[in-house]
């Protein structure tokens, strides 16, 4: 695990985090240290803590209390993931959230209002916006934390349902930026329409066409931080084919049009 430091304060700081563990590594028990809120940005993994294992994909949120036990998985890919994870002083995570929040809540699934925010916060680390990693950082925390949790159907799922869904997840990311459906994406999962429906959804927390807007919205949030393309040329490479439709998705996921994205979104 290789982590940089993006921000350090006495309340509040930003890590990015990359794990290049594969299923051949064997998995081992850790504890959270501080309140954190993490962004999955990149690949999937497991997150077993709370009694339960949560698959997490691009986009997912996962959530730590101190001296929470967890353990990381990788059994159903190789390519490690990579994190945004904001850890909070207990002053400011019992400012932010509510009591059931913390050491309730374990994960959340892909949420276009926190993508834009988080992918805000990367787009400051690595300089491409005048906006401080700082506040996209709290933005994105205070927004997590108000949330209350939308789990899918609790019940148990199995392995084999676990890894259909998260190998669906990674290729709707994979080919985001192409025309999808639900009975192409469920061909490729080989699954009925109706039952890949029904297993996406309990595994990951959405239905996959929320997944793949989502998507899109997280890599246009970068894009527009980046600042170097214009609004509907964004749109298209992201792939949403109506200029309109973006615009009204993104204003609704962002607080903001897409235009105004990084200068206007703290305000």
């Amino acid at each position: 695990m290789h982590a940089t430091t993006l921000f350090e304060g006495d309340s509040l700081s930003v890590y990015y985090y990359r794990c290049s563990a594969g299923p051949h590594e064997r998995p081992f028990a850790e504890a959270h240290a501080r309140h954190s809120i993490s962004y999955v940005r990149h690949g999937s993994f497991g997150y077993h803590t709370l009694g339960r294992l949560h698959e997490l994909v691009a986009g997912a949120v996962l959530v730590g209390s101190p001296g929470q036990e967890y353990t990381a998985t990788h059994e159903h890919h190789g390519c490690g993931d990579e994190c945004l994870s904001v850890k909070l002083s207990p002053a400011l995570a019992e400012a932010c959230a509510s009591r059931k929040f913390f050491g309730n809540v374990a994960s959340l699934p892909p949420m276009s209002e926190l993508m834009v925010l988080a992918e805000l916060a990367c787009a400051a680390a690595e300089g491409r916006s005048d906006v401080g990693v700082d506040e996209a950082a709290m933005l994105f925390a205070a927004r997590a934390a108000g949330i209350v949790s939308t789990q899918a159907d609790a019940s148990p799922v199995s392995a084999r349902q676990r890894r259909i869904a998260v190998e669906a997840a990674r290729w709707i990311e994979a080919n985001a930026a192409e025309p999808l459906d639900l009975e192409s994406t469920a061909r490729q999962a080989g699954l009925s329409p109706f039952h890949f429906l029904r297993t996406f959804g309990r595994v990951l927390g959405v239905t996959p066409h929320q997944y793949l807007v989502r998507t899109r919205l997280r890599r246009a949030a970068r894009l527009l931080a980046e600042g170097e393309l214009p609004v509907t040329e964004v749109a298209l490479e992201v792939g949403f084919a109506d200029l309109s439709n973006f615009v009204r998705t993104f204003k609704r996921a962002a607080g903001v049009p897409p235009a105004r994205f990084s200068k206007n979104v703290l305000q």
